[in-house]
């Protein structure tokens, strides 16, 4: 008898062909996943908390950077050709036509944040990292279970080089956008 192997090939998708598959239909526009390293990814779905922790965070934002930046929830942005992830938020430079004509791409983005309660790990090593390699100059990780904040920043040759971390009684403020000065206990309902 002969033995056989089988070699299994997993097959990449690319930003341009991952459009496509919601152009067509084949993934709805309330499908949560997003393209990472060239995989469709099913995120993990968001608990009243985290929701909570997102709209919160979009009221402060809009309030602090309203001239400055135009805060982007739950959008997809474009890292390269094989990473089109859909962070919670993203302070984003102003554009007449409000991105119509194409996802953000890492020169538009002022800073990005995961609100994390399931995904902290996943964020943090899948996510994160991806941010510093494309070059966004900034990145926030709020632990909601922890009420924690993570901002990483200087991203260099793929990794930020420094990690700041913020809890109730701190104030957080932007690098990239210094008028956003956030009291921690205020994103997490405090």
């Amino acid at each position: 008898m002969c033995a056989m192997t089988v070699e299994i090939v997993c097959r990449l998708f690319s930003v341009d062909e991952y459009q496509r598959m919601r152009e067509t239909g084949i993934l709805a526009e309330d499908d949560r996943v997003e393209l990472v390293d060239g995989e469709v990814r099913v995120m993990s779905p968001a608990g009243p908390l985290h929701a909570a922790v997102v709209k919160r965070l979009n009221a402060l934002l809009t309030k602090t950077a309203a001239d400055h930046a135009l805060i982007s929830v739950h959008d997809l942005i474009r890292l390269d050709a094989f990473n089109e992830p859909q962070p919670d938020l993203a302070a984003l430079r102003p554009r007449p036509d409000y991105y119509a004509v194409g996802h953000p791409l890492p020169r538009d983005i002022f800073f990005v944040i995961e609100v994390a309660d399931a995904s902290r790990e996943y964020d943090r090593r899948e996510k994160i990292p991806r941010y510093a390699a494309a070059g966004i100059p900034e990145a926030w990780l709020i632990n909601v279970a922890q009420e924690i904040i993570e901002q990483y920043l200087d991203p260099q040759n793929g990794l930020y080089t420094r990690r700041l971390t913020c809890v109730p009684g701190d104030r957080i403020t932007s690098v990239t956008l210094p008028m956003v000065i956030l009291d921690v206990a205020a994103i997490f309902g405090g």
